[in-house]
């Protein structure tokens, strides 16, 4: 392999259609969309939920900071779908679990 071959992780990352690329670009929507989430939930709400992913058919996974932020984030999942379709994010459902 020539010396020209060799890339930085920087430029693999912005190559479109390469692997590296899609899972930032799915890694840059997660945080996005994480954000969103947090900004516009009431501030009793924003604190409990630590990120979350949108997998294939629209399900949203919101991971909260413990049991006691999931089960109250549970009562919100219309408004956290809702959100969701405010920021141009379809939702079909939404799957509140805990992590750390």
């Amino acid at each position: 392999m020539s010396k020209d071959a060799h890339k930085s992780l920087s430029e693999l990352i912005t190559v479109k259609n390469s692997s590296l690329g899609d899972l930032a670009s799915q890694a840059k929507l997660r945080e996005e969309l994480g954000d969103y989430l947090r900004k516009n939930l009431p501030p009793e709400l924003s604190p409990g939920v630590l990120h979350c992913n949108l997998k294939e058919g629209g399900l949203l996974v919101v991971v909260a900071s413990n049991p006691e932020w999931a089960s109250r984030l549970r009562f919100e999942t219309s408004r956290l779908a809702d959100l969701c379709r405010q920021h141009g994010t379809q939702v079909s459902a939404v799957k509140v679990k805990t992590g750390a």
